[in-house]
């Protein structure tokens, strides 16, 4: 037995001996490829050759502090290895000589392995303390304008939604795993797992729409209109306006089974799109039962529907041609029934005139069960939306998916028609009449939609703005200055602002043009100037550049006087 044990751990060492040489010739050979200019220099200077190159190499790589320092201290330890330590009949061939260092290098026998492990160390130490941090892949920081144009926006959702009668609701920003598993398909992939809380399985919230069904199951609710305003969270591939974390604004009902509370749903998000004025945008409308019934029509099996829908939910981003191959590669779709889909999805338009085209005597979807109920809520819909003037924003589209299990009757997305993103997704919704029953409870129907708000706003900052459409980082309107550096002045004036409930700031600096600066850069409307001159007279100046105002009042009198001159007066 002990005999066995010293031939294995011979094996072991005879094969780690191996590795450890090919690991050095491979370093041999990229480090040649790096720095071996110097190198071949020193090998020349040995040889008596002529240590003048030819062309010079241009190319020049770009590497770290860090990275430089190792690569000049193992470049040191090499030139010094090949003009003295190693020679024989080798001497001849550099990159011998250099894979020779590196496997005396790399030797934990070798006293400069330690000094290796040191000058790795000190690095390791340096950039540690002079790494700049950054924000995580797919986020961003929000600040000053954004968050005022967040502000703005969000409050004028809320706005539209308590118009109709929505009350707020707040959810938690992660949920029991269990609550949002075997709820959006193949999109589960991009949810963030939590470890271990205290037995708990936890998940980041990938929207809104599931933790509202759990509430309303939770608490034994039927008829409830709600929004919600709140982050998620998406390990999604983030790009210039998708995000892996961002606000969504939602609005729901739920025990509403009829096609008036899909009307009002998309009602909503039309007046909240006009509200926000971001641009031309079109509502995509599909129902998920015609899906369902033109992909069996299509031959899909039933089993596969789900899948297939994830698919055919790509087509907004990818070819055909590349959704064609899932189908078939992946989804194990035979061709015909993938050229069948092919010629149905490409269908889309003016939503009556398509809808005519679909129910067209002999046409399969009135065949199909599925189909033919779709065709039915949509037949109604299309018709409030065009008592109410809102059917020029809709476009019929059988390709629209809503790749989510949960949804089972209309969806809708609303994109942008042009812009510097063009048919970029800004919100989406549809009918999940089964989501809350999921849950363990009786059935209640629901429907809703959710809008991206950071997606929103990081579209609005591409798009080219007038002066007055511009969003000022912070709210203040008046400025106190003081020229001089008395701050317990500047505190006492401004003070008196804030008592009147004025949105107001302070700045104590010798500097004349420092004050009008700050005024500009944050454009302040008002000024209240005090200088030598205003002190001595036991006065304020009150300024409005832009107005063309400058008036001196009494120190102890400025508020009352200019709370009159901001309501009265009229900006050039």
């Amino acid at each position: 037995m002990d005999k066995r044990y010293t031939e294995s751990l011979h094996e072991i060492y005879v094969l780690s001996q191996f590795v450890s040489k090919i690991l050095c010739w491979e370093a041999a050979v990229s480090f040649i490829s790096l720095e071996g200019n110097e190198l071949i220099k020193a090998q020349k200077d040995i040889d008596g050759g002529n240590s003048k190159s030819g062309k010079k190499d241009k190319r020049k790589m770009i590497m770290g502090k860090g990275t430089s320092v190792l690569i000049q201290f193992i470049k040191d330890r090499l030139l010094y290895d090949i003009t003295n330590k190693i020679t024989g009949s080798d001497d001849s061939d550099l990159i011998k000589k250099v894979a020779y260092s590196f496997l005396s290098l790399l030797n934990l026998k070798d006293p400069d392995f330690e000094h290796l492990l040191q000058k790795v160390k000190e690095i390791v130490d340096s950039n540690e303390k002079r790494r700049l941090p950054k924000t995580p892949k797919g986020t961003r920081d929000f600040a000053n304008e954004h968050m005022a144009a967040r502000e703005k926006t969000s409050t004028t959702i809320v706005n539209v939604f308590k118009r109709h009668g929505a009350m707020g609701l707040e959810t938690p920003s992660f949920e029991l795993r269990e609550t949002l598993t075997e709820k959006y398909g193949e999109d589960s992939k991009l949810m963030y797992h939590l470890d271990d809380q205290g037995g708990e399985l936890l998940t980041l919230r990938y929207d809104l729409t599931v933790p509202f069904a759990r509430y309303v199951a939770m608490n034994g609710l039927t008829k409830y209109k709600a929004y919600q305003i709140g982050r998620v969270d998406r390990r999604d591939n983030p790009s210039k306006v998708r995000l892996r974390e961002f606000y969504q604004g939602d609005f729901n009902i739920s025990g509403d089974e009829s096609i008036e509370a899909d009307f009002e749903v998309v009602k909503v998000l039309i007046e909240v799109l006009n509200e926000i004025d971001i641009g031309d945008y079109m509502i995509k409308m599909n129902h998920r039962k015609l899906l369902d019934g033109m992909l069996e029509i299509c031959g899909v099996p039933n089993h596969k529907l789900r899948t297939i829908c994830s698919s055919i939910d790509k087509l907004d981003k990818q070819s055909f041609e590349e959704i064609k191959n899932e189908m078939i590669e992946e989804k194990g779709l035979d061709a015909e029934t993938v050229e069948k889909i092919g010629a149905y999805v490409v269908l889309k338009g003016d939503p009556l005139k398509l809808l005519s085209q679909l129910k067209n005597e002999g046409s399969e979807f009135l065949k199909n069960d599925s189909a033919n109920e779709a065709l039915k809520d949509l037949e109604k819909l299309f018709e409030y939306l065009k008592k109410r003037k809102c059917i020029e924003k809709v476009v019929f589209d059988l390709s629209l998916a809503r790749g989510l299990d949960y949804y089972t009757g209309v969806i809708f997305e609303a994109v942008l028609k042009e812009g510097p993103t063009e048919a970029c997704s800004i919100a989406g919704g549809g009918r999940f009449d089964n989501l809350i029953g999921m849950f363990g409870t009786k059935h209640v129907a629901a429907v809703g939609f959710g809008v991206g708000i950071d997606r929103i706003l990081t579209i609005m900052e591409q798009l080219p703005k007038h002066d007055n459409q511009e969003i000022r980082g912070v709210e203040t309107e008046i400025l106190v200055s003081v020229l001089g550096d008395d701050k317990s002045l500047a505190i006492e004036l401004v003070d008196m602002c804030w008592a009147a409930k004025l949105k107001a700031d302070y700045i104590v600096s010798k500097r004349l043009s420092k004050h009008f600066d700050i005024a500009k850069q944050f454009r302040i409307p008002w000024m209240v100037i005090v200088g030598q001159h205003e002190i001595d007279k036991g006065i304020v100046t009150i300024a409005n550049k832009q107005a063309n105002v400058s008036k001196q009042v009494v120190m102890c009198d400025f508020v009352e006087e200019l709370i009159t001159l901001i309501n009265t007066t009229t900006l050039l």
